[in-house]
């Protein structure tokens, strides 16, 4: 299979697989307990947190581990203050859209930030939220579909100024752009670890010690006390370890999708009514929307798969929605034009060969549709 969906996920990486073995069989002691078998598992828990703190630039104890990004989000939205607004752009993740628009049927004022075609934050959607001063804003730093990257340092230092609290979900960027915690100036940060070729299951949420966090899951003091629950200690060794490879790593992986993306849209060009979405925005290097008239993505998605190529309709948590995407609306596209969408995310072992088929098939297919 041509797999071209690593937005989605990404095969683990056989060194962090190598990694994570020996947490899955003989270190199999629980972080809490005392005696030997114990230790060892708290330490290798407590090693994964270096790593990943020196992959995004901060200190160990500003890392809450949690089973992936979705709670790492939820867990971020939950540290808004009784009776305070929130904002969330209007492209963001459901695992965050989700948990907004259940603190609203809670009674928080809502507010939804506007894009451009591209996909971009407006500076007049900052303005009217900074006029609005809800307690906290969430803005992701790359979008899961288009790839386009949001000017998070920016933002956030203006929303700091008016004390607002800002959070980023960095699950898309992190292993394929430079984040750093504190360059950004968000108070908090979402990663996730099956999206740097890293295991499910592992995510982290990362705070500025001057946020209180309210803790989702309650019963036991692991995670500072703010996420209660035995650690999945073979899957945090597995996030380590894959952050330990993605900074050692970044700038060739960053070269080398970036050479296959430019492949990749110079063969798209040839396609009748073809459109790349984001296109005018800066984005990630793996990263390739599309759409094309009078194609439903679908089926465009199926027929592929039935070729031996794997891409996305969009976000794979949303998946099985016959709804055009969210994402898309936002940034005024057309209904139909929506619905023809797939995304292409690229990985790292992808190869130029695989780019010339897909372009081959895709081109086939379209020009029959």
């Amino acid at each position: 299979m041509i797999y071209l969906d690593h937005n989605a996920t990404t095969p683990i990486d056989d060194r962090v697989l190598e990694a994570m073995l020996p947490f899955l069989k003989t270190f199999y002691g629980n972080p809490s307990s005392l005696y030997r078998l114990g230790r060892a598992s708290k330490s290798a828990v407590d090693a994964a947190r270096e790593q990943l703190a020196a992959l995004i630039g901060v200190q160990p104890g500003q890392i809450i581990f949690t089973s992936g990004g979705t709670e790492a989000n939820n867990l971020a939205l939950a540290t808004l203050a009784p009776q305070a607004g929130l904002a969330v752009s209007a492209i963001e993740h459901p695992s965050v859209i989700e948990p907004a628009l259940r603190l609203q049927s809670l009674g928080h004022e809502l507010h939804l930030l506007n894009v451009d075609a591209n996909g971009l934050i407006t500076q007049d959607a900052v303005d009217e939220v900074i006029r609005l001063k809800p307690g906290l804003v969430s803005i992701m730093l790359a979008n899961n579909e288009t790839g386009a990257i949001q000017n998070i340092a920016d933002y956030a230092g203006q929303l700091r100024a008016q004390d607002i609290i800002v959070h980023t979900d960095a699950v898309q960027a992190l292993g394929k752009i430079p984040v750093d915690f504190n360059r950004l100036g968000a108070h908090l940060m979402s990663l996730s670890s099956h999206k740097i070729y890293g295991p499910k299951g592992c995510g982290a949420l990362v705070f500025e010690k001057s946020v209180a966090i309210n803790p989702v899951l309650l019963g036991g003091g692991q995670e500072q006390g703010f996420r209660a629950g035995t650690e999945n200690v073979a899957a945090i060794v597995g996030f380590g370890k894959a952050a330990e490879l993605a900074k050692a790593e970044l700038a060739d992986r960053q070269e080398h999708l970036l050479k296959l993306r430019t492949l990749l849209e110079h063969g798209l060009k040839a396609i009748p009514g073809l459109t790349v979405f984001a296109q005018q925005a800066e984005r990630l290097s793996n990263t390739v929307q599309v759409g094309v008239r009078g194609i439903d993505g679908e089926m465009l998605l199926m027929q592929l798969d039935q070729k031996g190529i794997a891409v996305s309709s969009g976000s794979a948590c949303a998946s099985g929605l016959r709804e055009p995407s969210p994402v898309l609306a936002a940034m005024g596209v057309e209904p139909d034009r929506a619905k023809s969408a797939i995304r292409i995310s690229l990985g790292k072992a992808n190869t130029e060969a695989e780019i010339i088929e897909f372009i081959k098939q895709l081109t086939s297919l379209t020009i029959k549709g």
